[in-house]
């Protein structure tokens, strides 16, 4: 190991050392209705329910307004969004179901990903923090306040997804999701 290395390893630990003190650490991370799948093969991941290291695929029907739906059906736009999502924010994604809290999910990215997710705290709330800006995820503080489903493949109230064929879409609800 080189002096780098055994630095970086010391920071990583001291960051998890402290975690418990983290703001966010007792809250749950969970996915927001929205439609999305699992495709390809399965990467790296930690063994745990519902997690697989398969690709996410997160759909969203896009609204246009008048003027722009003349333009998209002139221009034969699609009519959704397909979002892929790369490989950390995949096991992320999969690992945000509502009943692990950021600080389980942070010591899960950590032992599956290790230096490439350091420094990981900060990463992991990161990556949360993109997610709920695109409105497809929040935090709660107990897993009982989840009222709505998080699994694969389900149209979320309010959207027209036609059903979908194109890609390789795994739906199949697994344990934890």
């Amino acid at each position: 190991l080189g002096l780098v290395d055994v630095d970086r390893s010391m920071r990583d630990f001291m960051e998890l050392s402290d975690l418990e003190h983290h703001p966010l650490a007792h809250k749950y991370p969970v996915r927001l209705p929205v439609w999305w799948c699992r495709t390809g093969d399965s990467g790296p991941h930690p063994d745990v329910d519902g997690a697989t290291g398969k690709t996410i695929v997160l759909r969203f029907e896009k609204k246009f307004g008048r003027i722009e739906r003349i333009f998209a059906r002139l221009m034969r736009a699609p009519h959704e969004l397909r979002r892929p999502l790369l490989d950390k924010n995949s096991v992320l994604w999969e690992l945000c179901n509502g009943k692990r809290t950021f600080s389980e999910i942070c010591m899960l990215m950590n032992s599956t990903f290790h230096e490439e997710v350091s420094p990981v705290v900060h990463r992991t709330q990161a990556g949360i923090q993109v997610f709920i800006g695109l409105n497809v995820m929040r935090y709660v503080d107990k897993p009982e306040q989840v009222d709505w489903s998080t699994v694969p493949g389900v149209v979320p109230v309010g959207q027209n997804l036609v059903e979908q064929t194109a890609i390789d879409a795994d739906v199949e609800p697994r344990d934890g999701d």
